[in-house]
């Protein structure tokens, strides 16, 4: 096991109620990144595949697309292994397998099931992630895939929508999810945070359901690394923090200037011009 003593050390006590970060998601990948293990960095990049996730389908909708920096691939790697599949080759073992996988079965989806793409990487991502090696990472994956599907599935139900078309992978909590028609989807005695999430999805106020979200992975994540101390665990709980933290920076600055905005639009209609300057 790989013990960072002093990386860990140095990083700063981070909150979601912080208004500044001296780090970011993109600064922890060139200033921490390369001083982790190779071993290390590969459990890392299953974060940073999710930014691939999302290069690759707008890639495959529009070659010229642009593309986010903060992925473990270019937009020209991705090009690449688009164009390798497509010509049933096979891809070079730098990209994750479940990439290639998506793209062959993207490539031979009709046009009506296009809208289920989104889906279908979604479920080979994480089915990727929890299978690595390392059990804290792993289950952490799989507790965000049922904390995302729970709470989908409380919306399909309340809409009345049919429910199994929206869950994503094939857990036996997906399976459950799909197929109960219990209040808590037989799920209330297997995983603990069932009742929080159901709570949760209860919540109107989409800026305030998103807060209590991210506030139930945070403590998930205090809590489940309370005993590791300097390696690549508690790293990664601190891009984890990174992450969300930096997430409510943009959205508060996003909403303020839509207030501002807002504010701008109702003072034009409540000026009054006078008669004499209207002709």
């Amino acid at each position: 096991m790989n013990t960072y003593y002093c990386l860990v050390a140095g990083f700063p006590d981070i909150s979601l109620d912080d208004g500044k970060l001296s780090c970011s998601v993109s600064d922890f990948r060139t200033d921490v990144y390369p001083q982790l293990a190779s071993s290390d960095q590969r459990l890392v990049d299953l974060f940073y595949l999710k930014f691939d996730n999302q290069n690759l389908i707008s890639l495959l909708k529009d070659k010229e697309a642009p593309v986010k920096t903060e992925g473990t691939l270019t937009g020209e790697e991705l090009l690449a292994l688009i164009e390798t599949v497509r010509n049933g080759d096979i891809p070079d073992k730098k990209y994750p397998a479940y990439l290639s996988e998506f793209v062959s079965q993207y490539i031979n989806l009709a046009s009506e099931d296009l809208y289920k793409a989104e889906d279908l990487l979604a479920s080979l991502y994480y089915q990727y992630a929890m299978s690595c090696k390392n059990q804290f990472i792993s289950e952490w994956f799989e507790f965000n895939l049922n904390v995302n599907n729970i709470l989908s599935a409380y919306a399909a139900r309340k809409y009345k929508l049919d429910v199994a078309s929206v869950i994503v992978g094939n857990t036996p909590a997906c399976e459950q999810l799909r197929t109960s028609n219990a209040r808590d989807f037989g799920l209330g005695d297997t995983i603990d945070y069932m009742d929080q999430v159901q709570r949760i999805s209860e919540t109107e106020e989409l800026v305030e359901r998103e807060r209590k979200i991210d506030t139930l992975k945070w403590k998930w994540l205090e809590e489940q690394s309370f005993f590791y101390y300097f390696t690549i665990e508690r790293i990664f709980v601190f891009l984890m923090f990174l992450d969300m933290t930096e997430r409510w920076i943009s959205l508060d600055k996003q909403k303020g200037y839509e207030l501002f905005r807002q504010m701008i639009e109702n003072l034009k209609e409540e000026i009054s011009i006078p008669d004499e300057f209207k002709k």
